[in-house]
């Protein structure tokens, strides 16, 4: 399945500057389901202040278009767990191209789709924790491993990202905003199941 299309759809942002909504004050507000046709899509809801998504040999995922100023919030934190992983898939391939829990940046190119950029990240079932890799369909998308494997599966962890930093670590662009997250729990290539919370998504001035 063509996971680039997510960088893709998300390039429609609104101009002004933002957040994504959060799970454990507006819900699901703003948030738009992308589903993939041919694809059963993850069910995605609320459980208390966190979304539970579930999956079962599908794929489909959660966008939040609009703008997002890095010059005063730089910094991504949210937290996530996954209660299991898919061992069997190379990852770097597209017919292993599955995460059991992802999120994603983006930066919109406007009429220059070229210039769209994509930071990934991911919990990882095989490759270790801090690789990173293009995507398997588009080199306009990088993949950061968080998290791997299933030492810490049940278990919520916390993560932190200064986006401006990986853009000019993984890109070499220096962003003063992005264009949208999304967040995705897929299983399709696995042929199996998946279940996976994601907590609020939080953009944040840097900690000094």
């Amino acid at each position: 399945m063509a996971r680039g299309l997510i960088v893709l759809l998300l390039v429609a942002a609104m101009p002004a500057a933002a957040a994504p909504g959060l799970f454990s004050g507006t819900g699901l507000q703003g948030w738009t389901p992308q589903a993939f046709s041919g694809k059963a899509p993850t069910q995605y809801r609320l459980a208390g202040d966190v979304l539970e998504a579930q999956c079962r040999a599908g794929a489909s995922g959660l966008i939040w278009k609009e703008r997002i100023d890095l010059t005063r919030a730089p910094t991504l934190s949210w937290r996530w767990r996954v209660d299991g992983i898919y061992p069997a898939l190379d990852e770097r391939t597209k017919a292993g191209d599955d995460f059991p829990a992802r999120v994603y940046v983006v930066r919109d190119g406007g009429w220059a789709f070229w210039r769209t950029r994509s930071l990934v990240y991911v919990w990882s079932s095989r490759e270790p924790a801090g690789s990173d890799w293009p995507s398997a369909y588009t080199d306009q998308a990088r993949v950061v491993a968080l998290r791997s494997g299933a030492a810490e599966a049940g278990q919520w962890r916390e993560e932190r990202r200064d986006v401006r930093a990986d853009f000019r670590r993984y890109f070499g662009v220096d962003l003063d905003h992005i264009d949208g997250v999304a967040l995705m729990t897929d299983c399709d290539d696995a042929r199996g199941a998946a279940t996976a919370g994601y907590g609020d998504l939080r953009f944040e001035p840097s900690r000094r």
